[in-house]
């Protein structure tokens, strides 16, 4: 997959991440990763204002192996929504094969 194919960040509704404006990820891509619940590993909760100024971030990689939408750790959903969940910026879009 090219990198101008990755599904893009559709919304992220984690007030707190230096990468959130206006409901939009400014990250270059973020990254899912594994574990207990599907959070996302670019969330960071600090006073700086980060990332790209009019980007819209794209799923660099996802560890979900156990997700509908991961192929060959690779998310191939449309589009993809983080927001609240179990931890403070999860993947929305998460879905258990």
């Amino acid at each position: 997959m090219a990198i101008t194919q990755l599904p893009p960040v559709h919304d992220c509704a984690v007030e707190g991440c230096s990468y959130n404006a206006d409901h939009e990820c400014h990250a270059g891509a973020i990254n899912i990763m594994g574990g207990a619940e599907a959070g996302c590993a670019t969330f960071i909760d600090i006073s700086v204002s980060g990332g790209l100024p009019t980007a819209t971030a794209m799923v660099g990689a996802c560890h979900r192996t156990d997700c509908t939408h991961n192929d060959h750790l690779e998310c191939h959903a449309d589009s993809i929504r983080v927001g609240p969940g179990a931890d403070p910026a999860d993947c929305l879009t998460y879905e258990v094969a």
